[in-house]
């Protein structure tokens, strides 16, 4: 694939120049580059989560400046360099898909996560249930990470119904804590110590759904974030063009204007 090599070779001596050249990318270190390659890698899934694949192609270019970027960065410590990053990858995939590169069977998806935890665990040293769990994920990602790491060793729920059954509960729990702290509290106060614990309860058993169903929660939570923006947005506009302020509206006339909106997005 010369197109491809070439193409590679050509981002690389871009990356060199911009540091030598560019009075910005001099100054950069990896902990200010870091927060600009969190970013990318979230545009990458927005776009693919809007399945625009021009986009997606757009924001993969970005997302792969970035590991070039960093590689450089370790170039110039002397510890490392993107040839050394690819062949590790590469060596490290292989060691861990020993059902296609080995003679190992796993028939499911689900069999291979098994092994590839096994892997990490008994082949390359990593010891303790959560090993290398970075504690800068987004929380949600962290604690799905954290629940798959259980879950590689069967401390689970059987199927998703139990993790639903189990989000019931802590709901439930929920709003006792709730009623027993006297309902709302006053504005910027600090919440009661009770009502904090279950709702991160109701949190962590609902990522435990989303992991049992093959849903991500971190995408869900902002594909629904976005869903009532828009709706917000739209209810507004309709508000406006009947001559009505949205927000000086009762609850019971915002409501209506919201449900309008969702049925025009429907």
């Amino acid at each position: 694939m010369p197109g491809l090599a070439e193409a590679l070779l050509d981002l690389q001596e871009l990356t060199r120049r911009l540091r030598r050249d560019c009075p910005w990318d001099r100054e950069q270190t990896a902990l200010t580059i870091v927060p600009h390659t969190v970013e990318e890698a979230y545009e990458v899934a927005d776009a693919a989560g809007s399945r625009d694949d021009a986009k997606l192609l757009d924001e993969l270019g970005d997302l792969l400046f970035q590991v070039y970027f960093l590689a450089l960065l370790l170039e110039e410590r002397g510890s490392g360099d993107l040839e050394q990053a690819a062949r590790s990858i590469h060596e490290k995939l292989v060691r861990r898909h020993p059902h296609v590169f080995g003679d190992v069977e796993a028939e499911t998806a689900g069999r291979v996560r098994s092994n590839w935890e096994a892997i990490k665990r008994d082949q390359e040293g990593r010891s303790g249930i959560f090993h290398d769990v970075p504690e800068s994920l987004p929380s949600l990602l962290y604690a799905r990470k954290i629940q798959r790491r259980a879950a590689a060793i069967d401390f689970e729920y059987p199927d998703a119904q139990g993790a639903v059954a189990d989000l019931d509960d802590e709901v439930r729990e929920l709003k006792e804590a709730i009623d027993a702290a006297g309902g709302d509290p006053a504005p910027e106060s600090e919440p009661d110590l009770h009502v904090f614990e279950e709702l991160g309860d109701v949190l962590f058993a609902a990522v435990n759904v989303a992991r049992r169903v093959n849903v991500d929660p971190e995408l869900a939570l902002r594909a629904m974030s976005q869903r009532f923006r828009r709706r917000v947005e739209r209810a507004e506009e309709r508000a406006s063009a009947a001559g009505e302020a949205f927000a000086e509206l009762t609850l019971e006339q915002k409501d209506a204007y919201f449900d309008e909106a969702k049925e025009e997005f429907r």
